[in-house]
């Protein structure tokens, strides 16, 4: 608890630092880029949090994953939470980040289950619908499950549109229990 509110209070200082500067999209692109690297990667996630590797080394790990890649606000932060001792909390922090970002962007967070991972050319027909739909932008967050047999359920916010192969069905063997066809003998 006491991590997820300090990682809530770097996330605005950056946003605020990022919007000083008009850079909080790239920040955003940073901080995604920064989450989606150490939840990929097992063994960097054990890195940052093991009390055993000195912050300098961990530093100079995140420094050399994303030196290039990031912008030097980013770098930035890595050395502040290097600092402060905090850096086994940089995954929350970019999480944090990227939800105050979306919020403040008015972006909302469209779930998309599918029974395979969808194509680029899908998912910008899904971000096309939702804008129509909604009138705001989103961004997609895919999750496969094969149960579905195919189709995809899509959630955004309190809507929820299923257009699953497993409702279809679902829906015929409910109308298939409900009629009262008599057989002529």
């Amino acid at each position: 608890m006491r991590d997820s509110r300090a990682a809530l209070r770097y996330a605005k200082a950056i946003l605020n630092l990022a919007k000083d500067s008009n850079i909080e999209t790239k920040v955003n692109d940073d901080m995604l880029l920064v989450a989606s690297t150490i939840a990929e990667n097992h063994d960097l996630e054990v890195m940052l949090k093991s009390p055993i590797i000195k912050a300098k080394a961990k530093q100079n790990v995140l420094n050399s994953l994303f030196e290039n890649k990031v912008n030097e606000l980013t770098l930035g932060v890595f050395h502040l939470l290097v600092d402060n001792k905090r850096l086994d909390i940089l995954y929350p922090v970019a999480k944090q980040y990227t939800i105050i970002y979306d919020y403040l962007k008015n972006i909302e967070i469209a779930k998309v289950t599918t029974a395979v991972p969808i194509t680029k050319e899908l998912e910008d027909q899904v971000l096309a619908k939702i804008l129509k739909l909604t009138g705001h932008d989103a961004s997609i967050e895919n999750q496969v499950n094969p149960a579905i047999l195919g189709g995809f359920i899509l959630r955004v916010g309190d809507l929820q549109y299923d257009a699953s192969i497993s409702n279809h069905l679902n829906k015929l063997k409910k109308e298939f229990d409900n009629s009262h066809y008599i057989p002529k003998i």
